[in-house]
């Protein structure tokens, strides 16, 4: 990092932990006690504050990371301080373990950017350091900084879990996935990811040379060949090299820290007898393919200003007339995956808190035919968030498509919070914005963070048979 840059970043996150922390101020004192969620993740850690390690809350369904990582934040603190009463370990103190967190976000984001984006010379200073920014105040994150849920803690051991794999520090990142599984059981498939891309690597070479050597410049590397052929070709070429002792004995020598990460969570899956642990009635897998058209919608529409251009919507046109069939044929299996494998969770149904509750209740039951005219959105959208990727190669593009479709599909509930890693891994990927764009971004993303916290205060409401106050949130 150079001296200028380095003072300007300083400065920015400076900024942003103060206007964080001002917002987190104004949030505790209209929120006091524990709300949503935390009724069961405050109590859980207030008891690992005192020592209480063998009692667990039955109704907490992830790993008790956020707790041993507050412990280990706030003890401390508590020592250092001179700390006693109820200020210790208290709803406000614990929340405040996520307001550190997404500092560390924003230092990993920028990191990531300039580690992903090294080869952009032209204007970077200012574009990398924006981007950051951005991504760190992205709304449904940034909105979860205020609350003590696990979102943070989760996104900032997954980035740095990547980070490290960027860096070539593989049992670092290893041990760092670990961290993030003990926060979210499902960061395994970003685990999965970070040895994919090794993986992936070492394909797109073979690939590489095995297309020297026949001459074949048709197909390069870096495109996804969009026929049957094509796809035929990469399946028996990924068949070939998966069963080459040769080629697997290379990926192993380098991915084995993620290879013994992932036999340890094998092994958990089998002793717990499923991935949750505690209420497993409310977290049931199943094929819910809607999800994945659900992520491309939702990545359309927050990277609209850094993603979408009149050029980028010709070449759309372009590619429907050039392909008319293949588009038809998108299409229809899109219709029948809504037809058939829409799954709606009960709590979508019932719990008027959250704003999913309201897009599906506004929008997809308005009509029952409504989820099948929006299909030439998922298209579109779908599309759109693949084009980003021309730029990478073929098998890195398939190692994150495939970790994308386990990572939405299996979800039945539709919770914009499950969102947050593949967005921002799809956002770090895409070619780094103009100026402009990173502006209107950030202005998008402030705007929507504004409008949220501000129904979060102030927009509150009662249930029938509940005194309790209600507010609306992600």
């Amino acid at each position: 990092m150079e001296t200028f840059e380095g003072y300007i970043f300083t400065a920015l996150c400076s900024t942003n932990f103060l206007v964080s922390c001002l917002l987190f101020s104004r949030v505790t004192r209209e929120q006091r006690e524990p709300y949503m969620d935390e009724i069961f993740h405050v109590p859980q850690a207030q008891k690992y504050c005192h020592g209480k390690f063998n009692e667990w809350d039955p109704m907490i369904t992830t790993l008790p990371g956020l707790y041993l990582v507050s412990v280990g934040v706030i003890k401390p603190v508590v020592w250092l301080a001179d700390l006693t009463g109820q200020v210790v370990c208290s709803t406000a103190m614990l929340r405040f373990i996520n307001l550190l967190f997404n500092c560390g976000i924003l230092y990993l984001l920028y990191l990531l950017i300039c580690k992903l984006h090294s080869r952009e010379k032209t204007r970077t200073t200012s574009r990398r350091v924006l981007s950051a920014l951005s991504l760190s105040t992205f709304p449904v994150l940034y909105f979860f900084n205020f609350l003590y849920y696990t979102d943070a803690g989760s996104t900032f051991f997954t980035l740095f879990t990547y980070l490290m794999t960027l860096y070539g520090c593989h049992k670092a990142s290893a041990f760092l996935g670990f961290c993030s599984i003990l926060f979210r059981q499902t960061n395994i498939i970003w685990v999965a990811f970070c040895a994919g891309t090794l993986v992936a690597a070492k394909m797109d070479e073979a690939w590489r040379v095995e297309h020297t050597k026949k001459r074949d410049e048709k197909s390069p590397p870096s495109q996804v060949p969009l026929s049957f052929g094509g796809a035929k070709k990469v399946m028996m070429f990924t068949l070939e090299f998966l069963t080459s002792p040769a080629h697997v004995k290379s990926v192993l020598l380098v991915a084995w820290p993620y290879a013994v990460v992932a036999v340890g969570f094998l092994g958990f899956v089998v002793f717990n007898d499923g991935i949750v642990v505690g209420d497993r009635t409310s977290h049931e897998a199943c094929f819910n393919f809607p999800q994945l058209f659900y992520f491309f919608s939702f990545a359309l529409f927050f990277s609209l200003p850094v993603s979408l251009c009149y050029h980028r919507a010709l070449r759309f046109l372009q590619a429907l007339k050039k392909q008319p069939l293949f588009f038809l044929l998108v299409t229809g299996v899109s219709l029948l995956l809504v037809w058939k494998f829409t799954s709606v969770h009960k709590y979508l149904l019932a719990d008027n808190r959250h704003f999913p509750f309201y897009v599906w209740k506004r929008l997809f039951q308005r009509h029952e035919l409504v989820r099948f005219l929006v299909v030439p959105v998922y298209v579109f959208a779908g599309w759109n968030f693949l084009d980003s990727f021309k730029s990478r190669s073929l098998f890195w593009s398939l190692a994150f498509l495939a970790c994308l479709l386990a990572a939405t599909v299996p979800q039945k509930l539709l919770e914009f919070r499950y969102f947050i890693v593949p967005y921002l891994m799809y956002r770090l990927h895409m070619p780094l914005p103009s100026l402009p764009r990173l502006i209107v971004e950030f202005v998008l993303y402030t705007v929507v963070n504004a409008a949220t916290l501000y129904i979060f205060i102030s927009k509150t409401f009662h249930w029938p048979d509940s005194t309790a106050t209600q507010r609306f949130m992600w």
